[in-house]
């Protein structure tokens, strides 16, 4: 499932729609501090791409921009929250949110992980990486993934089932290599920073997997969180 899980099919459904609108104008707006000009913010660059991959409304995108970088009479204030633990049947979680009201949010996800177990700081951290993440289609066949990775700087890769290769890079690499990938050959679909699991777990029972699952996804349609990681094999 790579680094990040993702719900399946949920983009099909409108309401889930609306709920990557809010994460990603949650994103643009924090990345908007660092300034409204995507050319001189790579964190707003990247944050602008995902946006326009996802066929965001361009007023929405531009608000967000101006509401981020103060241009607007709109005073929002989102932090970034991580909590950490488990899953049913021991499966290691980071959860990060993007929070105007950090008492809310942590009603919320203490709720939600009663089907789990939350830990405290570092409790889960451990058995990740934090590196840039960045997942790429090959536009033509033939293309060699590791030779496209060592030419642009990435440190390592995975190759999906579905053909799309995730690229990973020093954080401070992140920018240069998604910039240097589609001189490769390699079209960018995602790239931001996050966490690789060093151990994933293998769940092969069905019913266990399906368990796991819909925890996931219900941490993931929780309106104050951004990204979910789950360290789950497959």
């Amino acid at each position: 499932m790579g680094a990040q899980w993702k719900a399946k099919h949920k983009s099909a459904a409108a309401d889930a729609r609306g709920r990557i609108f809010t994460k990603l104008a949650r994103e643009i707006i924090v990345a908007a501090r660092g300034g409204p000009d995507p050319d001189m913010n790579p964190r707003l660059r990247l944050a602008v791409d995902q946006a326009k991959k996802a066929s965001m409304p361009k007023d929405t995108l531009e608000r967000a921009i101006k509401k981020g970088a103060g241009l607007l009479n709109e005073s929002v204030t989102y932090e970034l929250v991580t909590y950490e633990g488990f899953a049913p049947h021991q499966v290691p979680v980071i959860v990060e949110c993007l929070t105007d009201n950090k008492n809310r949010t942590a009603s919320a996800i203490r709720v939600l992980f009663r089907k789990g177990q939350l830990g405290g700081s570092g409790s889960v951290a451990w058995d990740f990486s934090y590196l840039g993440i960045i997942e790429a289609q090959p536009t033509e066949s033939g293309i060699d993934p590791e030779e496209a990775a060592i030419e642009a700087g990435a440190q390592d890769l995975e190759t999906n089932e579905d053909g799309t290769v995730v690229f990973y890079t020093e954080p401070t690499d992140l920018d240069a290599v998604s910039k240097a990938l589609p001189g490769q050959g390699f079209q960018i679909q995602s790239a931001a920073l996050g966490y690789r699991p060093k151990n994933p777990v293998s769940l092969s029972d069905p019913e266990v997997l399906a368990e796991v699952e819909a925890f996931l996804e219900a941490l993931d349609s929780e309106d104050d969180v951004q990204t979910v990681y789950a360290g789950l094999a497959g």
